[in-house]
C-alpha cells in the first residue's frame, strides 16, 4: 500500500477492481479538498456511479443527487447534479492536469465546482488554468483505468464507498 503521509488529506475510494488512494492538496485548492472530505465523511459519494467515462480522457463522477439512482433515467440525467452544499468558487494553480490528477468538474461558469470530480487517464494539459486540481492518485491507477467508458456508460461502474483515510 501507498505510504499515507497525511491520513486526514487522504481518501479511499472503493472500486470494484480494488482501491483508489487519493492524496488531497488543501495547501492548493482547500476549500475543495474540504469539501470531498465533508461529503466523503457523510456517506454522500457512497454507490455514485461514474457518469461520464471517455477514453484517453477521464472519469467523471460525484453527482451526489443523481449519481445513486439505480434507474437509466437517473444515470442520464447525472453530470447535473451537486451536493445540497453551496458550489464553490473556481482554486485555479500552476498544477497540471497530469495523468492521475483529480480536478473539480463544474459548468461553464468557473465558480459552480460542487460535488462533482474527475480523474485524468491521461496528461490533459489543455485543462490546466480553467478547472481546479485538488488531488493525485497516489496508488490503484489500474483501477481507474479499468472504469467502464460511456456517457453514460450503459452499466456503469460505482464508487462503492468513499472515506477519508484518519476515519479508517
Amino acid at each position: 500500500m501507498a505510504e499515507i503521509k497525511d491520513p486526514e488529506n487522504t481518501i479511499i475510494i472503493e472500486l470494484k477492481d480494488g482501491n483508489v488512494v487519493i492524496e488531497l492538496l488543501p495547501d492548493v485548492a482547500p476549500q475543495h479538498s474540504e469539501r470531498m472530505k465533508e461529503l466523503a465523511r457523510a456517506g454522500e459519494y457512497d454507490n455514485v456511479a461514474f457518469h461520464r467515462v471517455i477514453d484517453g480522457f477521464m472519469a467523471q463522477t460525484g453527482d451526489v443527487q443523481h449519481g445513486d439512482m439505480e434507474d437509466g433515467f437517473n444515470i442520464r440525467m447525472a453530470g447535473t447534479g451537486g451536493s445540497s452544499l453551496p458550489n464553490l468558487p473556481a482554486e485555479f494553480s500552476k498544477l497540471p492536469h497530469d495523468r492521475g490528477t483529480v480536478g473539480a468538474a463544474r459548468s461553464a461558469n468557473p465558480n459552480s465546482a460542487n460535488s462533482q470530480f474527475f480523474i485524468n487517464f491521461k496528461d490533459n494539459h489543455f485543462l490546466n488554468g480553467q478547472y481546479t486540481v485538488y488531488g493525485r492518485v497516489i496508488e490503484g491507477m489500474e483501477h481507474v483505468d479499468a472504469i467502464t467508458r460511456g456517457e453514460p456508460p450503459a452499466n456503469p461502474d460505482r464508487m462503492i464507498s468513499v472515506k477519508v483515510a484518519a476515519d479508517v
